[in-house]
């Protein structure tokens, strides 16, 4: 649909665009490489958002490279443009508040952990009776999910349908550029859709690509999309939620010590000590991930805002130059 039989483009332009896809392809299946199939972790949806800010910044090097200004554009490119990069900043904005939420979670932890690590010997009736609250709590805010984030599934279904671009241009330029920048959208829709039902354990998000073997990068995506969704889908299958590993190691320990604080037996301080010291480690593993997770994340805000920027500013110079003309 977007080099229909009989276009042609030079050498030159071929080079560039091959150039672009081996890279595409290259960091897809970097991503492949570190997926471990049994986890959805923080480390690799970083890995991926990371790598998302390098393909994005690579389709910016290659427009400067075609030497294809704005000007050239098709309008409706420009606004599919500009619509995408709206829902891309929604995308943003949703993961950092839903980082935000679990940090503000990981306080009642650090409550928990002062009042039962103050003492080597058991804490008291009443701190244990408040640390199981506190407890109680975080599980119940961890549960209730985020408005926001499902939203972001009537977003990645609009980011699909963009994907069925309108005729392109007359212009070997133009049909470089469209060719790339449908690379760029399909790795980006799924990074999206895997980090959304990462942090919101459910299947909602999940889009599948059909994605043409006319691609240099389509087997690479093919093999991650098919390892990393079929591996969420087989989890939810076995009647767990398909959530972030290290979210999963806190609330098993957090319910460990629940059972001990809530149980009616006698409360040895080892057995106490023990699980206090399971959830220290497993709640800093924890807010280590998201706090690295958040600057990713806003790199990648800020390249979808500086892009949104420099195309706004170049229409604008643009429609100038066009007014000087006339008047000339």
């Amino acid at each position: 649909m977007i080099l229909p039989k009989g276009s042609y483009i030079s050498p030159k332009l071929l080079i560039l665009l091959n150039t672009f896809e081996q890279t595409l392809a290259a960091s897809l299946e970097k991503l492949n490489t570190n997926y471990n199939p049994n986890v959805l972790s923080l480390s690799w949806i970083k890995l991926a958002i990371e790598s998302l800010c390098e393909t994005h910044t690579s389709i910016k090097t290659l427009i400067t490279e075609l030497q294809f200004p704005v000007s050239d554009w098709d309008d409706k490119w420009i606004d599919l443009y500009l619509d995408n990069s709206v829902k891309l900043l929604d995308v943003c904005i949703a993961f950092s508040a839903e980082i935000s939420r679990f940090n503000q979670g990981q306080l009642l932890l650090q409550y928990v952990l002062h009042i039962l690590d103050s003492s080597s010997n058991l804490p008291s009736s009443e701190q244990l009776v408040q640390a199981g609250r506190s407890l109680h709590e975080w599980m119940q805010q961890i549960c209730l999910g985020s408005p926001k984030l499902e939203r972001l599934v009537s977003v990645l279904h609009g980011l699909v349908g963009s994907l069925y671009v309108s005729k392109v241009k007359n212009s070997s330029k133009g049909k470089v550029l469209m060719q790339a920048m449908y690379g760029v959208m399909v790795k980006t829709i799924f990074v999206c859709s895997v980090s959304t039902a990462a942090f919101t354990g459910s299947l909602k998000p999940l889009v599948d690509l059909h994605v043409s073997d006319k691609f240099m990068w389509s087997r690479a995506f093919n093999d991650l999309q098919a390892n990393v969704n079929g591996e969420i889908r087989r989890k939810a299958s076995d009647n767990s939620h398909p959530t972030l590993k290290e979210l999963e190691a806190v609330y098993e320990h957090v319910e460990k010590l629940c059972d001990i604080i809530d149980g009616d037996g006698h409360k040895e301080a080892e057995i106490l000590k023990r699980a206090v010291s399971g959830l220290t480690e497993s709640s800093e593993a924890l807010s280590d991930g998201l706090d690295l997770l958040s600057k990713d994340v806003e790199g990648f805000f800020q390249i979808g805002l500086t892009g949104r920027d420099a195309l706004l500013y170049n229409l604008r110079a643009s429609d100038l130059n066009q007014e000087n003309n006339v008047e000339e």
